[in-house]
């Protein structure tokens, strides 16, 4: 019987992303606090007898993702997970991988790193490795700085590239108002506004740390004092490149939010509600402004990459 094995990983909002200047191997050192939200992506991998990795996507049911801007080949990155995973513990068999995405595609929220993230546990599982999550870990943070996160989930602060994980300890959960655009923002290409920013004397860098702000308002459940302190160095290049995104924030905060934000490299907004009552008001004033391509509501912290079926 062919072994097949299902995993769901959540989608991310970046509470804090702190951005220093580039470094001579061209990365930016990273400060950044990660909450993993309940929008997810499923990956199924089926074991193939030839040693072909293929991949199909579709979008779960009432998802406002555009599958179309996803490749098919082998720059898929949960392709590049399974291939990955092969070639550390020399499997032979190929693996069929299909991916129902829940998250919006290119739009700073982790989806791509999220089927990295299920494809390594699915294929890991199917291949029948026996292989534990701090092996996976490695894998992971070859392929992307937001995978390592994406496997364990929850509340994290994420230093070096953003890579090195330590878990945050929160209080309760939070409530999220998810705004997405039509088209994506690359993330190259917000890093190097970003970078022309800076050279240009716009914006300053410096070396990034951990806000404590954030970490009392997680350790004391206070959604009212998170959304004073939400964080985003990229956010100004984001908005340089798409200055409609601004109008998303501004509708969100008329509807009271908490605070508002371009999630990670955008194009995708993160407002913070009181409750999920107030969530479903935001979401409903965003929908009527006409700001966003679409509006879905989510809670966090969710948990990490888990096997389903």
């Amino acid at each position: 019987m062919t072994r097949s094995v299902t995993v769901r990983a959540p989608g991310k909002v970046n509470l804090q992303l702190s951005v220093g200047p580039v470094q001579e191997d061209g990365y930016h050192p990273l400060a950044t606090v990660f909450q993993a939200v309940d929008l997810y992506e499923t990956v199924t991998a089926t074991v193939r007898k030839d040693e072909q990795i293929t991949v199909d996507v579709a979008a779960a049911r009432g998802a406002a993702v555009d599958i179309g801007a996803v490749p098919l080949d082998g720059s898929n990155i949960a392709v590049r997970a399974a291939q990955a995973l092969r070639d550390a513990f020399g499997v032979t068999d190929g693996i069929a991988v299909e991916i129902v995405k829940g998250v919006p595609v290119a739009g700073g929220m982790a989806g791509g790193s999220a089927d990295a993230a299920a494809a390594l546990l699915a294929c890991a599982e199917a291949w029948d490795l026996g292989v534990g999550r701090s092996q996976l870990d490695e894998i992971a943070a070859e392929l992307g700085a937001d995978v390592p996160f994406i496997l364990h989930g929850h509340t994290a602060v994420g230093l070096g590239r953003g890579d090195q994980i330590t878990p945050a300890m929160t209080r309760g959960q939070f409530h999220w108002v998810i705004a997405t655009q039509p088209h994506g923002l690359s993330t190259a290409e917000v890093y190097g506004e970003y970078d022309r920013m800076i050279e240009s004397g716009e914006r300053s860098a410096v070396v990034p740390e951990i806000s404590e702000d954030i970490m009392v308002a997680l350790r004391a459940g206070d959604a009212e004092l998170l959304g004073d302190v939400l964080v985003n160095d990229l956010q100004p290049a984001a908005l340089s490149l798409a200055p409609h995104l601004r109008s998303v924030m501004e509708q969100a905060l008329e509807a009271e939010a908490l605070g508002a934000m371009v999630s990670g490299s955008g194009p995708t907004v993160a407002a913070l509600a009181r409750s999920r009552q107030h969530a479903l008001a935001i979401a409903a004033h965003l929908t009527v402004s006409g700001t966003a391509d679409a509006v879905v509501t989510a809670s966090g912290p969710a948990p990490g990459a888990v096997v389903v079926g």
